[in-house]
């Protein structure tokens, strides 16, 4: 049976204004839809924040696919788990908004995932702690020319990524996207002060102004 995002957990905070730019909060392995939301206060206010749960039962809580070997997930699994997120997202976000992507660890592979497999759908996304699926896929050579902002942020003392899994992905983006890379001593798997206020300041330059998106009320 094919995976499906289920609308009824998703959260949403931040901007009310209509045709507002979304941002798209995706989770980590056994986290939960309400995790990221934390993060809202450093945000954009510009932005229109959206938080899907991951939909398989992982760890304590939720997640995008199974867990296998670190660093290198089940591609399928992975490509699976993208299709049903793009398929959530396109009944629920109006296409002519402008969409992006911020995923932490698991999400932040998902997040990979969704830009190679629609990359003329995402306007900038932000990759934490994450990595993408070391696999060439049908949308890189789009991806590549399209040139699509990535920030890739991380700490040098991450124990849960494999050095070689970031290594690669940041090789990978320099090649396929307008990288920004960020690497913060002594932070392990985590979002810390600096690197929200890289995300912030990334957001702010390549959504909001980028889209013209002043004033939203938020909620």
């Amino acid at each position: 049976m094919p995976l499906r995002v289920d609308p009824g957990p998703v959260r949403t905070a931040g901007a009310t204004a209509p045709g507002a730019p979304v941002l798209v909060l995706l989770h980590g392995y056994g986290s939960h839809e309400g995790d990221l939301l934390g993060l809202a206060p450093s945000l954009p206010r510009e932005l229109a924040l959206v938080a899907p749960r991951g939909p398989l039962r992982g760890g304590p809580g939720y997640a995008w696919a199974p867990l296998a070997t670190p660093g290198r997930p089940d591609p399928a699994a992975v490509r699976d788990a993208a299709d049903a997120l793009l398929t959530w997202l396109d009944g629920a976000v109006d296409p002519a908004r402008p969409l992006a992507l911020l995923g932490f660890s698991q999400g932040g592979l998902l997040a990979t995932q969704v830009l190679r497999a629609r990359p003329g759908r995402i306007t900038a996304a932000v990759v934490l702690s994450g990595f993408a699926l070391d696999t060439e896929e049908p949308g890189d050579a789009e991806l590549a020319g399209l040139r699509v902002p990535v920030l890739f942020g991380h700490g040098d003392a991450d124990t849960v990524i494999p050095a070689d899994a970031t290594a690669r992905t940041a090789a990978w983006l320099a090649r396929h996207t307008a990288a920004e890379h960020h690497t913060y001593p002594g932070l392990g798997h985590g979002i810390g002060r600096d690197g929200l206020a890289d995300v912030a300041a990334f957001l702010e330059r390549t959504v909001v102004a980028g889209t013209g998106a002043r004033g939203g009320k938020t909620a």
